[in-house]
């Protein structure tokens, strides 16, 4: 299941940028983190394969959505011009954008890449 996230659970849950500049991941689990917009149509044709993935990875990596709209300051930490964008957040390293809908086996490319894990 994805979660939506608001700032604070953003700043508890995967990175606090008020208090540190450096990314320091605090998750438990590697991240995938779709911005989005309720009005943004490659966005809802994404979220279905995000629920897809969420259930095939279930335990194994966390997936949040942020609306856009609501949480524009997240959006402005993280420069985000287009929509939809995700962010992986790998446990060790540093976090990737990748932008667009992409397909359902790019993703899980991105994710077996970047976040180590596979299903």
């Amino acid at each position: 299941m994805t979660i939506n996230l608001t700032k604070e659970a953003f700043l508890e849950k995967v990175f606090n940028f008020e208090e540190s500049q450096e990314w320091k991941f605090k998750g438990n689990r590697p991240a995938l983190i779709d911005f989005y917009a309720d009005w943004c149509g490659p966005c809802k044709a994404l979220a279905p394969i995000l629920e897809i993935l969420s259930k095939d990875y279930d335990g194994k990596i966390d997936i949040y959505k942020i609306d856009t709209e609501a949480e524009q300051e997240l959006s402005a930490a993280f420069g985000i011009r287009s929509i939809p964008s995700m962010l992986f957040c790998p446990l060790e390293g540093q976090p990737q954008m990748a932008n667009g809908a992409l397909p359902r086996a790019e993703i899980e490319r991105i994710i077996a890449d970047v976040l180590k894990v596979t299903k």
